[in-house]
């Protein structure tokens, strides 16, 4: 190759090299624009936990685009009441919410599946539903309609039974007990006679303590003592059958998730899954010393006698036949969650349950 053909080639070389630099340039910028979207958290600061999902959440995000995807966290109330948030996200009063999606139940029953139905899902089975079975899939098609994308961001493990005034023996003593309880948990329980209300976290404190309600569920023993309801409820029960494993959700507006970037699609989503993992563990560590600490103090521990929980079981098959008979939607997610939960509790009972059995007897025996 003579000299004058080498350095017009190599002109030209890099003549395409500076193009390409050129319009790489630009398209970096553009796949890494400066937003700043905004997030109502169902929740008040003080449940450093469970609102701290979300915060964790959007540390992950502004820590993986370098400052360029920023999420802003409002508390409940702050922008608005903690039980609005999900309509907040879908009428595009702010980008995200991070919600308990069946505290909308009331408007459609399948929001109850976003977090938990009664007897339904414990942690793990929820995460494999979700991210490996039809769980995400279906939810989101049902979001859909309702101006939202959601990705589970978060849960708290089983729950408690909660707090009550007296002791609860039998079914004939939750006649007319007024209640806090959350999502479609209410309107089971209220077929055993239980009057249910629905109280935003902030405020359940003070109705329990003027007796404008008589007990209530909240989540465990860390965020339990941290509202203080040991104060003024003796009798903590267990366990809280209608949240065996209950999910809490990032809810995004669906005309502004579609406009994301794919990147930040693809690393908000990604930050969820981690604060989903964080949130679990965070309780696990911090709810063995908080029981210890409540029952030194005074709290009665007592679980739900057979009696109640077969009768609350049979009330919640009797209410899923009645909305599956009118709600297709419903019906349709729940007879696809209900066959995944029949084989993974016959997998569960082979190595968790009898590991886990095993070793709560040795605890017991003191030989741990």
């Amino acid at each position: 190759m003579d000299r004058r053909s080498f350095i017009k080639k190599a002109g030209l070389a890099g003549a395409g090299a500076a193009a390409a630099s050129a319009l790489a340039a630009p398209a970096i910028a553009q796949s890494s624009p400066k937003i700043t979207w905004r997030c109502t958290s169902s929740f008040p600061k003080a449940l450093d936990t469970i609102y701290g999902a979300a915060e964790t959440m959007a540390t992950f995000v502004k820590e993986a685009t370098d400052g360029n995807f920023e999420i802003q966290v409002f508390a409940a109330g702050e922008i608005v009441p903690g039980l609005q948030a999900a309509d907040a996200a879908s009428a595009g009063t702010v980008e995200l919410a991070h919600t308990a999606s069946y505290y909308y139940w009331g408007k459609d029953p399948v929001y109850a599946f976003g977090t938990a139905i009664p007897f339904g899902l414990n942690y793990r089975q929820q995460n494999a539903w979700y991210y490996y079975g039809n769980g995400n899939t279906l939810m989101n098609e049902f979001y859909a309609t309702q101006g939202l994308y959601g990705m589970i961001c978060g849960n708290t493990g089983a729950q408690m039974g909660g707090w009550f005034r007296k002791e609860i023996n039998t079914v004939s003593d939750l006649q007319g007990l007024k209640m806090r309880i959350g999502g479609m948990g209410g309107k089971i329980i209220e077929k055993l006679g239980v009057v249910p209300q629905q109280i935003a976290g902030g405020d359940i404190y003070p109705a329990l303590e003027k007796g404008t309600i008589d007990a209530t569920e909240w989540v465990g023993p860390y965020d339990d003592e941290k509202l203080g309801f040991q104060k003024v409820a003796q009798y903590y029960y267990y366990p809280g059958w209608w949240e065996g494993g209950p999910v809490l959700h990032t809810l995004a507006n669906l005309a502004k998730w579609n406009e994301l970037p794919k990147n930040y699609q693809a690393i908000l989503q990604t930050a969820c899954r981690a604060a989903n993992a964080d949130m679990m563990a965070n309780y696990d560590y911090k709810n063995p010393s908080a029981i210890k600490r409540l029952v030194q103090g005074g709290a009665q521990l007592r679980p739900f006698s057979q009696e109640i929980l077969d009768a609350c079981y049979k009330a919640a098959l009797e209410t899923y036949a009645e909305i599956n008979a009118q709600n297709a939607t419903f019906k349709k997610i729940y007879e696809d969650q209900q066959a995944f939960k029949k084989d993974a509790y016959l997998w569960a009972q082979l190595t968790e349950y009898n590991f886990d059995t095993f070793m709560m007897i040795q605890q017991r025996a003191g030989n741990l």
